[in-house]
């Protein structure tokens, strides 16, 4: 039986980053909100996530002397953007931007750290920067959430060192130290006996990193303003009154029940990365949909875009990348199951190459995930295997680890036993290991590793780049990400395509009002995160690409749907140097959206 068992203001369908913001936004301005939850655990892809946020302009880079050039962040996005790029939802962004952030780290538990020198991806095309844009979450202590700790999604296992987390930055640079540095030393053995302890007390780490972070930070927020947030509480469909989208039959406590949304729903349901026919048609490294790997929660299978679709609204199917791709390796855990590594810095790393599965390498192995995944679909011949290995020599295995191998001193034989790494004395017996030509091997090893010796690599670059540098070494000299690999046995890890999000989404305006299929907005319904395209155009700029929009539209979403809004907005386009002359950071219908 159906009944109508609760009444709200907003109702937020989606408990990640986006959600999360647009109820706390939302709430700090009065309304009475609503988060349901489809999983049993709260946090979505953000609990997972590395934690980052990309927004020009922020007080917290000017506090630290790094100025944005008028226009430059604009120019940087047109020119990521391409063809898709959409200049009212540009200019929402970046005029909202460090608002969003000025609200969220004034009014809620919500802090940052910017490092001074993390590069756009792209730092050497127009409008890119060297550092002010890419922040990442300040470590938050769990046991502020009390018992709903244990509520929150756990980071991937992958990921961790013991199951503790570690932070960007001091965290990585000591723990891949601790043998060569008291100091990191130290630094480790307190941070790993301190994670000890909160596990043995109760019975998870305590010291919250990265996206870990920033979901328990948001979730904190939430309880600060008394929001309530059902777990396992699907939504099954909207409810449409007079023209409009007025709320949602869900299901809560074993019970199906209309919740009646008195100014709106928004749809934070963290995109389609595990919807089997979507992926089928939009993936073109996926005719299936079953080729492909995703670190996502297995419940993100697009529910959002579904329920949109239903009442008419239009999802753009042309976006030249549909997700935001990063390579992966298939690992085996300890408990059986398969897990998803994400390959995110150490392609960067000197003396590691990769190489098609016809032993021949196809990239800048140190550009960007989004990057390299797209270089190796452009090296993959039709009915072709969309897969990589990732080649490196003992020496760089255990100094710089590989995947989910750690550096030394942790074994790797556990690695080697579930065939996840693959060993070989010599390059032709690691390609006879990995079913690739072992002359062919051999010769690409031999043309890399002359000009490696040097530093170089005239082949592709590697370590050419703003970007490829600060993932690479600091301390290899001359070339941070180039070294010849030379020292056996020599190893391998095999990589798929995966993403950290999808991009392709529901077209939305600059005021996060869902369009329909003409291009109008449909009444009561709005999306944020990965339900709303992209507004990157199928590209990848930068370090949290997807949580800076995410957190910023997401206070847009609140804003709106308390009338506030045009109140925040700036009173002149004008006064904000990223934004064109004449237009306005709040496109008034949105229209244009879906065309742009």
């Amino acid at each position: 039986m159906i009944q109508t068992d609760r009444i709200c203001d907003v109702l937020v369908v989606g408990s990640g980053a986006s959600g999360m913001s647009a109820a706390i936004t939302a709430a700090h301005h009065g309304l009475d909100v609503l988060v349901v939850e489809k999983e049993a655990i709260l946090g979505g892809t953000t609990a997972r996530s590395g934690g980052w946020l990309w927004i020009p302009g922020t007080k917290l880079a000017l506090n630290q002397g790094i100025t944005e050039e008028p226009g430059a962040a604009r120019t940087y996005l047109e020119h990521e953007a391409g063809s898709h790029f959409d200049p009212d939802r540009v200019d929402a962004f970046l005029a909202f931007g460090p608002k969003a952030i000025d609200f969220f780290t004034t009014k809620t538990c919500l802090q940052f750290d910017m490092p001074p020198d993390f590069p756009d991806y792209h730092a050497e095309a127009p409008g890119g920067k060297i550092g002010g844009r890419s922040m990442v979450t300040r470590p938050f202590d769990g046991t502020q959430l009390g018992p709903r700790v244990h509520d929150l999604g756990m980071p991937l296992p992958e990921l961790t060192v013991f199951g503790m987390m570690l932070g960007s930055g001091k965290d990585i640079v000591h723990f891949m130290r601790a043998f060569k540095s008291v100091e990191s030393f130290v630094y480790v053995v307190k941070r790993l006996s301190r994670h000890f302890l909160d596990v043995l007390r109760h019975g998870r780490g305590m010291t919250l990193t990265n996206g870990n972070a920033l979901a328990g930070r948001l979730a904190r927020a939430a309880m600060d303003l008394d929001i309530p947030v059902w777990l396992s509480s699907p939504v099954k469909s909207l409810i449409e009154s007079e023209g409009r989208v007025a709320g949602a039959t869900i299901e809560h406590n074993g019970t199906q029940m209309r919740v009646i949304a008195r100014r709106g729903v928004v749809l934070a349901c963290g995109g389609f990365p595990h919807e089997i026919e979507r992926r089928k048609k939009l993936f073109a490294h996926a005719p299936t949909g079953r080729e492909h790997y995703s670190p996502s929660p297995q419940a993100n299978t697009g529910d959002g875009l579904r329920l949109a679709e239903s009442v008419g609204a239009y999802v753009d199917p042309t976006i030249p990348n549909a997700a935001a791709w990063v390579p992966a390796s298939i690992s085996t855990r300890k408990d059986g199951t398969s897990g998803v590594m994400p390959h995110f810095i150490d392609r960067a790393k000197p003396g590691v190459i990769a190489v098609t599965p016809a032993g021949k390498r196809f990239a800048n192995e140190g550009n960007s995930y989004h990057d390299f995944v797209q270089d190796l679909v452009a090296a993959t011949p039709a009915g072709g295997d969309f897969s990589a290995w990732l080649l490196c020599d003992h020496r760089t295995l255990r100094q710089y680890g590989l995947g989910c191998v750690a550096p030394f001193p942790m074994p790797i034989g556990r690695h080697l036993k579930s065939g996840y790494l693959k060993r070989g004395q010599t390059i032709e017996a690691l390609a006879a290991e990995i079913g690739v030509d072992g002359a062919t091997l051999r010769t690409t090893v031999e043309e890399f590793n002359g000009p490696a010796r040097n530093g170089e690599d005239p082949a592709f670059g590697k370590g050419s780049k703003a970007y490829n540098r600060y993932q690479g070494d600091a301390l290899r000299k001359p070339n941070p990400c180039v070294a010849a690999l030379e020292q056996a046995p020599f190893y391998a890890i095999r990589l798929v395509i995966g993403d950290i999000g999808t991009f392709a989404g529901l077209a939305t305006d600059a005021r996060t009002r869902v369009l329909d299929t003409d291009g109008k907005p449909i009444p009561g319904l709005h999306a944020v995160g990965n339900d709303a395209a992209s507004i990157m155009g199928g590209n990848y700029p930068g370090a949290g690409i997807t949580l800076g929009p995410a957190v910023t539209f997401g206070f847009v979403a609140g804003s709106e749907l308390a009338g506030k809004l045009d109140e925040i907005a700036d009173p002149a386009p004008s006064a904000t140097p990223d934004t064109a002359p004449g237009a306005s950071a709040v496109g008034e219908t949105g229209d244009d959206a879906r065309a742009a």
